[in-house]
């Protein structure tokens, strides 16, 4: 085993958080802006890249390829490691960004790599990398939804993605194939083959009220969906916010609204 062996309980719902139960020298390292609580005798130290020995070599070089894949993707060169200086079990939690649900994933029963969302990821056993994906096509970077490059989670021990509203899992026979909207892919495993087509039909692409390109999935393989990716979420909020010529929000009678009305807002 080349990571930390760490153990977790998931609590609540829809709006989840994990708690990770730290052996004394047990490390997790996670997103920051992710930590909800800790134990005393837990030490948080912010580090470069992930903080794992993987193939990219150590030294210097190896973690600045590091850092820099995180950089690509979005995320900080940076992340957070809380370890456990203390002498007995400590606990630290974790939160989800927004509701939906935290999937617990032991790299060792998934040939060791999962293929994920960008943002998706939340935590993970030191010693799990955390790097890019280059699709193989094109047309999974124009059109995919997540972007030419997706997140992988490589090693052999416990990482926890994130996502929203309701997961499903889908185990993919030899050969089946599985048509998913872009934005509702969460992870899928390494075998799993990728690919990008466009919604067939002139009138259903442009009246269809859906995207003009789906994600194609054929296994064999696992594929996790969620039911409301955080965009759809994003932008049916912002649609539905009422906007005075200004463009700010109104506030429907809030208390905040009125507020801002006595102290001379226009």
């Amino acid at each position: 085993m080349n990571n930390h062996e760490i153990d977790f309980k998931l609590y609540g719902d829809d709006l989840q958080f994990v708690e990770v139960e730290l052996d004394p020298g047990e490390t997790v390292i996670a997103e920051a802006g992710s930590l909800m609580m800790m134990e005393d005798g837990i030490v948080m130290e912010t580090i470069f890249g992930d903080g794992s020995q993987n193939a990219e070599g150590g030294g210097l070089m190896g973690k600045l390829m590091g850092a820099g894949k995180r950089l690509i993707t979005g995320e900080s060169l940076f992340m957070t490691a809380f370890t456990n200086n203390g002498t007995g079990k400590r606990h630290v939690s974790f939160a989800s960004p927004y509701p939906g649900k935290i999937i617990p994933m032991d790299l060792s029963t998934l040939g060791g790599k999962i293929i994920c969302q960008k943002d998706s990821f939340l935590a993970a056993a030191k010693g799990v990398s955390i790097g890019i994906e280059l699709q193989r096509k094109l047309g999974a970077g124009f059109f995919g939804g997540e972007g030419f490059i997706m997140q992988k989670l490589e090693g052999d021990g416990l990482a926890f993605v994130h996502a929203g509203g309701t997961l499903h899992r889908k185990n993919l026979q030899k050969g089946e194939v599985l048509r998913v909207d872009t934005g509702c892919l969460v992870a899928m495993t390494a075998d799993v083959d990728y690919s990008i087509e466009p919604v067939s039909g002139v009138k259903t692409a442009l009246f269809g009220g859906e995207g003009l390109f789906f994600a194609t999935l054929r296994g064999p393989g696992s594929v996790w969906i969620q039911s409301l990716p955080f965009s759809r979420l994003a932008s049916r909020v912002f649609a539905a916010a009422p906007q005075n010529p200004a463009g700010r929000s109104q506030g429907e009678g809030s208390v905040a609204g009125g507020l801002f009305n006595m102290l001379g807002g226009k």
